[in-house]
């Protein structure tokens, strides 16, 4: 069987790297197909920003989303280890919404309804490759049931253990945090309206995020002893935890879904690109979800790559390493921004220093009181 170009990988990027090269000869490989999304929340939930909310609607997806399952973010509050705070408002900026919050299974959802309609996709679900063998000419793909696939373009699109970057003989750098990222969704006795906040708190970060309601979800980015006491916490328990670390802001919690733990790391692939072989999302890059732009980055790379290859032309082979490249440098300069922007806020709350403490604080007031800086942040 023979493609223009095959995605290995199912999962958000995947999926809307493949709906965004329709009109070409493609198939997909994907692990599993995503069970439908059932009536209560997911615990794994996205900030989509609004250029990749835009994105996802060229491609079909959003229109596809119950609306009342998709919550936009009219501000956010960040709160440093002391008394300061920084806060966002998309009125004051000028925009409709900072971003959208939504739920894992309901975009995965959205995706795999268009995927499967859309003409030239053959989707291989469930499956999994063995093996990549590169020549001169397309790329090969032995899948683990016998069946071998060729293509002129291989995407990597299969997660941070990417097993098409290790066969490519890409390397990567890793950092582990030490960190432990707890999720669950709470019921809160306050209405959230439509106001995301986040806790610094000297290492450990607190985010609630608004969900449709009096609903709201927790990423609460931590060390990995704290972590373990809070997935060991009784659901009550848990829940007051959480209200007495924000500050009772939204009053009373009570646990909606069951907290889960996610360890945290940080890994760049030293390219992006190889001979026949394009990486997206977090084949590529990982980063601390203390900003909530893993999903934003990905969505990037494959909006950035299907550019690339659509404007290539009717004969140039999309598996050209030089025009692979120019998709690898647009997307240098964000990745490296966003990188360095993550790891610096890690690092700077997580320091212990008094100093740096006060220094912290009063960059956030001063910030605060900028409107020029806070719209440029936004932005």
């Amino acid at each position: 069987m023979e493609f223009d170009a095959v995605v290995v990988g199912g999962g958000l990027v995947g999926a809307a790297l493949a709906r965004a090269l329709r009109g070409a000869q493609l198939a997909l490989i994907a692990r599993e197909r995503p069970a439908a999304p059932g009536a209560g929340f997911d615990s794994r939930v996205y900030a989509v920003s609004p250029g990749n909310a835009r994105f996802l609607a060229g491609l079909q997806a959003w229109q596809r989303m119950p609306e009342a399952r998709v919550t936009p973010v009219h501000a956010m509050r960040v709160h440093g280890d002391g008394k300061s705070v920084l806060e966002f408002d998309a009125y004051r900026a000028g925009v409709s919404e900072l971003a959208w919050i939504v739920e894992d299974g309901w975009l995965q959802d959205a995706l795999w309804q268009e995927l499967a309609a859309q003409d030239g996709l053959q989707l291989f679900a469930p499956a999994a490759c063995e093996r990549l063998e590169v020549g001169a000419e397309a790329a090969r793909l032995a899948l683990r049931d016998g069946r071998t696939l060729a293509a002129r373009l291989v995407i990597g699109a299969d997660g941070a253990h990417s097993s098409m970057r290790e066969q490519a003989g890409i390397r990567v750098r890793e950092h582990a945090y030490g960190q432990v990222a707890v999720v669950a969704n709470f019921a809160c006795q306050r209405r959230h309206d439509n106001v995301a906040s986040q806790w610094f708190q000297g290492g450990p970060v607190l985010a609630l995020l608004p969900l449709p309601g009096d609903h709201v979800s927790m990423v609460w980015s931590t060390t990995q002893a704290h972590a373990a006491h809070l997935l060991a916490l009784a659901p009550s328990a848990l829940a007051l935890e959480v209200a007495q670390a924000s500050q009772h802001a939204l009053g009373e919690l009570a646990v909606v879904t069951p907290a889960r733990g996610f360890a945290l790391r940080r890994l760049i692939a030293a390219r992006m690109v190889a001979p026949r072989l394009a990486l997206v999302g977090d084949a590529a890059h990982v980063v601390h979800p203390l900003a909530g732009q893993g999903a934003n980055l990905g969505f990037q790379d494959a909006r950035e790559l299907a550019q690339v290859l659509a404007a290539r032309g009717p004969y140039r082979d999309p598996g050209d390493l030089r025009l692979l490249r120019r998709y690898e440098r647009a997307r240098a300069e964000a990745i490296l921004a966003m990188r360095g922007a993550v790891h610096g806020l890690y690092w700077l709350f997580d320091v212990r220093s008094a100093p740096l403490a006060w220094l912290r604080n009063a960059g956030l007031d001063l910030t605060n009181r900028l409107s020029v800086m806070k719209n440029v942040l936004m932005r």
